[in-house]
């Protein structure tokens, strides 16, 4: 490939990995976003919402960048049913038009949520052919998106693949975030007055992710539909007492609440990784501990000693 690829919603977590990634690798890349963010000053930027443009608009744009790839990382933490449907549904929609209407060909990877499949029974593994059940806003609207682009590949008109992944973190966790707000908290010296709920998430590396996001850009033979994560459930509780550590606090110095599961997902998400590595001989390569100290070390605080008794 010699034109760029675009990654739009590049000031985020996932996108400012997925940039990272690219530029390790060498890749010609222009980063994307409605504002400026300062790990962007590495990249060609362009002061975009996406959103806002028609899909002519927007192919005008890719066409004058020479843009061959995208990748849309958009919209990881936005608020409200309008601005979902309109970062989830809508901008994809527009994107789709847009790559039809590039002069070349063009590739589209799509960073969707494994929570489209909805809440799942606890110690169900996450298949790509689980049948989705999204109950919340979130979950509807990005798995509307994802469909779009999925039934594009279908009919032949678009170069594309769905990556559906599990909570992410690593460094710089987005501030919306549960980790994200407790990083902030712990890096801050505030006093910790949390409610951890009972649940068991699959979490991956967002770096881990990002280096899928270059593979599945090169290889136009991927299938279109791929889950992304750990391939294991890890409980809350025990990722909030493991950044206690490598931030140098103790379990004993949270005030804890209990509280019932109100986030993206239920109270148990475990995805199968089997389809990607089967794939594209792609697995996780951050163990657990490693992506707990990056996501502290890079609030820029120093680490505590972090203890071995976390699953890997």
């Amino acid at each position: 490939m010699t034109g760029r690829v675009a990654v739009l919603g590049a000031s985020g977590c996932v996108g400012r990995q997925v940039c990272a990634a690219f530029a390790r690798q060498g890749w010609p890349l222009v980063a994307v976003a409605r504002r400026r963010a300062a790990h962007l000053g590495a990249y060609r930027f362009l002061p975009l919402d996406v959103a806002a443009l028609s899909g002519g608009e927007l192919a005008k744009v890719l066409a004058g960048e020479g843009v061959e790839a995208v990748v849309n990382a958009t919209g990881g933490w936005v608020a409200g049913d309008e601005e979902m449907h309109r970062t989830y549904v809508r901008l994809v929609d527009q994107l789709i038009e847009a790559m039809a209407m590039l002069p070349g060909p063009a590739r589209l990877v799509h960073v969707g949520s494994v929570h489209e499949y909805g809440p799942t029974p606890h110690g169900l593994t996450i298949t790509e052919e689980l049948r989705p059940a999204p109950q919340s806003v979130y979950a509807r609207t990005k798995l509307a998106g994802s469909r779009r682009i999925l039934d594009a590949v279908r009919a032949g008109e678009l170069d594309a693949v769905v990556l559906r992944v599990a909570n992410v973190y690593g460094p710089h966790p987005a501030e919306a975030s549960f980790l994200g707000g407790l990083v902030g908290k712990l890096r801050d010296g505030a006093e910790l007055d949390l409610t951890i709920v009972d649940a068991w998430r699959d979490f991956v590396d967002v770096r881990d992710v990002a280096d899928l996001v270059v593979e599945v850009t090169a290889d136009r033979a991927a299938d279109p539909l791929i889950n992304v994560g750990s391939g294991q459930a890890i409980n809350i509780r025990t990722i909030v007492e493991d950044l206690l550590t490598a931030a140098g606090r103790s379990p004993e110095s949270v005030r804890e609440r209990a509280g019932a599961v109100q986030a993206r997902g239920g109270d148990w998400t475990q995805v199968d990784i089997a389809h990607a590595t089967r794939l594209l001989g792609w697995r996780p390569r951050r163990p657990h501990l490693e992506s707990v100290r990056a996501m502290w070390e890079a609030a820029g605080a120093p680490a505590g000693v972090l203890s071995s008794h976390s699953t890997a």
